[in-house]
């Protein structure tokens, strides 16, 4: 094609697209594709996960450290970023918790999409990637990230809404990501068991027992000769992840076997695609490609 493909990956954290899509994305950079994560969030409500840096100073300056960590990441992976400037709202404790006021999750849908719009009309991309309507978990971030993900697909190409925000360019593509299934989990506990090495993995798939799939996957990435990768932009958000802690149990190698791709459901689209994919960019051909303005 003339013009580089575009992917956009929408995630409500720093460290979410290091443990959502990392290794497709560091796939796609390093064949030739424009790839911008927009992180709808600073983090600073984000606990400190990673017993090793919890310490004074480090939650003191939680929101420097993860713009730091995010920076450090983002050159791990290739990736271009930009932060859309709202305010963490935390992780209640119960579904009866009141949620900070002026946090992400409480802000009207049009202020919340309209950053996201103008970034989707400034970068063009073709495809986008966010989360389900669950939020993969129901985090009130994650949740208001599918929201304003799904506005920002519909609305960026209609030159009446949003004004202000850009010429009007419409995406072709927009995927949920299904990484967190039972399907995988189960096939790398039985993987793991057989071969001695003790799972993690026991307690996540008893979660799904009463939680059946809402989205079928339709397209499996392979990316498994990025999973290095993946896992060192993981470990740049040092305050998120532990690097002794179960995400690193699993040999990369026997993942690399048993589980090699990083799966999605197709949840738009505006081009002809047969299902299942195995690409993001599939049925999209080069008239469907322009050079983008930025």
């Amino acid at each position: 094609m003339s013009a580089p493909l575009r992917l956009m990956a929408v995630h409500a954290h720093p460290d979410d697209e290091s443990s959502k899509g990392a290794a497709t994305m560091a796939r796609y950079v390093r064949e030739g594709v424009e790839v911008l994560v927009c992180t709808l969030t600073g983090g600073e409500r984000g606990s400190v996960l990673n017993p090793k840096m919890d310490r004074p100073e480090i939650v003191a300056n939680i929101a420097a450290v993860r713009k730091a960590e995010m920076d450090r990441a983002r050159e791990i992976l290739g990736v271009q970023q930009r932060f859309m400037g709202f305010v963490d709202s935390g992780l209640p404790e119960n579904e009866d918790e009141a949620l900070p006021e002026g946090c992400f999750a409480l802000q009207k849908l049009e202020d919340a999409s309209a950053p996201l719009v103008a970034a989707v009309r400034e970068f063009r991309p073709h495809v986008i990637i966010t989360y389900d309507d669950d939020g993969g978990y129901p985090h009130p971030d994650h949740i208001m990230t599918n929201k304003v993900s799904v506005e920002a697909f519909e609305a960026a190409g209609d030159p009446d809404r949003y004004p202000g925000t850009g010429d009007p360019w419409q995406p072709l593509k927009l995927y949920y990501q299904m990484g967190f299934t039972k399907e995988r989990f189960e096939a790398l506990h039985e993987a793991m068991t057989e071969r001695g090495l003790g799972s993690p993995y026991a307690d996540w798939i008893s979660r799904w027992e009463d939680r059946p799939a809402k989205w079928p996957v339709t397209t499996r990435v392979p990316c498994g000769d990025y999973f290095e990768i993946r896992d060192q932009a993981l470990i740049a958000h040092a305050t998120q992840i532990d690097p002794d802690s179960w995400w690193f149990v699993c040999p990369r190698e026997l993942q690399q076997e048993i589980w090699p791709t990083e799966d999605y459901h197709l949840a738009r689209s505006l081009v002809d695609t047969d299902l299942p994919e195995d690409d993001l960019f599939a049925g999209i051909h080069a008239e469907d490609v322009s050079p983008a303005c930025h």
